[in-house]
């Protein structure tokens, strides 16, 4: 018996402590927020009140009102104390949360009937709705973000996004207050950008998977969670987003182009000509797809096919250095290939025609090189070229000016 009295007088004290906190709070002139923490802090660790709704529902009201006082104080004053105003919601918002799965687990009344805490509940989802109207989690994000703390910005921006979704607020007279409207998915895309910029990659993919079909940033999304799964490795994640970004954006050549590139670069040209051609027919005036598509024809051995595709680049746009290069390039391969066929000739003479078409073949690549050169002064590369080309030729002048502007 004593015993029991000792656990009913502990109970009682710590129920008091409930109440008492609340008191402290709820105190519009001198409330005390620290004291407040302390005692329900104190009702947390008992056994007895840490089970109770009421327990839960008074730590989260000192938090809120916390930041009430404060946001009062900023009106009188001219300055918020954004982080302690921030934390304030922050755990106020959790312990809510705690507070409604608490008061919707069915107890007996006196009566033996089973019943939720609705009062409790009413209580919470009041002051959740202030929260969203207020967007409180949305000035604490911005104020977050613009201290680089990234992931405490994702976090916030997170509760608000959260808020229509809980089982508090799934009154239809609530959620006529709380639409998901064009906003709302604005600011599920920062919040999908703070995740990105804090590293947390699967919070990211997360929010851009369920965004990139919408309406609100829909291109953006799409080359984010591309560039996710890149960042993961996941190969076949990132082909299938750049995929269907190709028919859902055909106005958008970012996501061809880098599904091309995937291609080219895992060795599966076929696919990446695949890709080209269709990329052509939707664009045909884009020089870039036609100086690639030269590229792979080249690879390919289908030389006069990578001349006119190189041809059609230059047609659309003469400035493209890299196209007229490829030209050149051309002809060069060709009487590099040229030259290993002919030291495998005995016959003198032959192996005289022979070199006399190979030297034409290279004079065939030299205007083109000395053409890209003009439009791409600074590329190293070409330089390189022609200084090797001016050497075969004598060209003692051009070869000493080239090798001026290469040493420079």
């Amino acid at each position: 018996m004593a015993a029991l009295m000792l656990i009913s007088v502990g109970c009682v004290a710590q129920k008091a402590n409930v109440k008492k906190a609340k008191s402290l709070a709820m105190n519009t002139e001198s409330a005390d927020f620290d004291q407040a923490r302390q005692l329900i802090q104190s009702a947390l660790a008992d056994e007895e009140t840490k089970g109770l709704a009421e327990t839960y529902y008074v730590a989260g009201l000192i938090g809120f009102q916390e930041n009430q006082a404060l946001n009062m104080q900023a009106v009188l004053n001219g300055s918020l104390d954004q982080q302690k105003a921030g934390r304030a919601i922050m755990e106020s918002y959790d312990y809510w949360v705690k507070a409604d799965e608490i008061a919707m687990i069915p107890t007996l009344d006196k009566k033996g009937r089973e019943v939720i805490d609705l009062k409790t509940r009413n209580n919470i989802n009041k002051k959740m709705l202030e929260y969203w109207k207020g967007q409180n989690f949305i000035s604490y994000g911005i104020w977050l973000n613009d201290q680089k703390d990234y992931y405490g910005a994702y976090e916030a921006f997170r509760k608000h996004l959260d808020m229509p979704d809980l089982a508090m607020m799934q009154d239809p007279k609530l959620q006529a207050q709380m639409a998901k409207d064009t906003t709302y998915y604005q600011y599920m895309y920062y919040a999908g950008l703070f995740a990105v910029q804090a590293e947390r990659h699967n919070e990211a993919i997360a929010i851009f998977e369920q965004m990139k079909n919408g309406e609100v940033e829909a291109i953006a999304c799409n080359q984010f969670l591309y560039q996710e799964y890149v960042t993961l490795k996941d190969t076949a994640s990132f082909v299938r987003v750049l995929s269907e970004a190709v028919t859902k954006f055909p106005q958008e050549p970012w996501f061809l182009q880098n599904l091309i590139n995937f291609y080219l670069f895992s060795g599966q040209q076929e696919m990446a000509i695949n890709y080209l051609n269709e990329a052509i027919e939707l664009e045909p005036n884009v020089a870039q797809y036609h100086y690639i598509k030269g590229n792979l024809d080249e690879n390919m051995g289908h030389c006069e096919a990578a001349l006119q595709d190189f041809d059609r680049a230059l047609a659309i746009d003469p400035t493209m250095a890299d196209a007229m290069a490829g030209k050149g390039r051309v002809y060069y391969n060709q009487a590099v290939k040229q030259n290993e066929a002919a030291n495998l000739i005995n016959d003198p003479k032959e192996y005289k025609v022979a070199l006399a078409a190979m030297n034409e073949t290279f004079k065939q690549s030299l205007p083109f090189f000395e053409e890209a050169h003009k439009l791409a002064p600074e590329d190293r590369d070409y330089m390189i070229v022609l200084k090797g080309l001016y050497y075969r030729f004598n060209m003692e002048d051009k070869y000493n000016q080239i090798n001026d502007e290469l040493n420079k």
